[in-house]
Parts: structure tokens; sequence; C-alpha cells
């Protein structure tokens, strides 16, 4: 019996060492998210500045991790007013929390499971999984694609500002869609 445990130990310490390692082209991926706005309406945004990497076996095709960062001071929504609430106090507090983190804690199916840093809070959060696939550039540089979507709720970060609305409603809604969409060069 151990020497199994050993040798499946083997096996996935292998796969880990024949996954390569995939920087950011920051030209070809995205960081993107949309709100409701009064209810009836979405805005959508995006982060300007975002790094990271993610480790992907060609062999078996499969996502090993990923982590990346997003400079909250980047935020653009294409109104400037907006973008400049967005970073106060009243939201991401860019001052004190300059800095969104992503870093997956386990990858199974199409579904990634992982801790995401906002406003100084850390919650575990699941995103779907889509990879696109494998393929060599003109360059001869290896590229992988892939693309992570899912929801939080902004409170759950403290993020809490809100105007309720003559109406009914609030103005901005809680739950924020993430769409995140990611090549990446394999490191040499």
């Amino acid at each position: 019996m151990k020497k199994i445990r050993i040798f499946l130990i083997l096996i996935a310490m292998s796969s880990i060492l024949l996954a390569g390692t995939y920087n950011l082209d920051i030209a070809h991926s995205h960081v993107s998210f949309k709100a409701r706005h009064m209810m009836i309406s979405t805005v959508e945004g995006q982060f300007d500045k975002f790094n990271g990497n993610f480790v992907y076996d060609k062999k078996t095709k499969k996502l090993v991790s990923v982590k990346g960062t997003a400079d909250v001071n980047s935020i653009n929504t294409k109104v400037a007013k907006r973008d400049k609430h967005l970073k106060s106090a009243d939201f991401f507090n860019a001052a004190k929390y300059p800095t969104l983190t992503f870093v997956s804690t386990k990858i199974k199916g199409d579904k990634v499971y992982g801790n995401l840093t906002m406003h100084g809070i850390t919650k575990s959060i699941v995103l779907n999984l889509d990879i696109a696939g494998t393929i060599t550039d003109p360059w001869g540089n290896v590229r992988t694609g892939l693309s992570l979507d899912g929801k939080v709720n902004r409170t759950d970060y403290g993020l809490k500002w809100n105007k309720v609305m003559e109406a009914g409603g609030v103005l901005v809604g809680d739950m924020i869609k993430i769409d995140i969409g990611l090549e990446g060069i394999e490191a040499k």
C-alpha cells in the first residue's frame, strides 16, 4: 500500500514538473466586471493594469494553477467621475487597498477555486473555467488561452456604499459579474 501511495505521489509530481508556466500577454487579456445600475441596466468596467501567470499542463490539457493582481487605480468604466468615486473610500479605497489579488487553491474539472482579496478582505470564490487551447505562434512562442467567470457579492468585501431610490430599489447592485480572459506565453 505504501508503494502505491509513493507511486501516485510521483505521478502527481511529474505532472507538475511537465507543466509550463505561462506569463500573461496583457495586450490579449482582460480583467472585466459588470454591475447593476438602478436595478435596470448594467455598468461595465475593467482594470487596465493587471498581471499574473498560470501553470498549464499541455500533455493532460489541464490548468494546474492561476494567480493574478489588478491595480485598483486603473479601474475604467469610461466615466471619469464614476471611476474617481469607485477609487474613493466609498468603494475600493484605492489609497489604502491599491491591489486586488486572486490565487487559485484547487482546480477541479471546469471550476477554479481560490482566494480573492479585495478591500483588505480575503474570501474563497469559485470561478468557471474554459480552456481555449494551445498553439505555437509565428514567432515560436507557445500560447495558451483560458477564460474565467463568476460572481461575487461586493458587500462581502466591505464595499457597502449604496443609495435607496425613491421609486424603490438601490443605485448599485450587490452581485458583481467577473469576466477574465487570459492569453499566456509559456516561459522559456
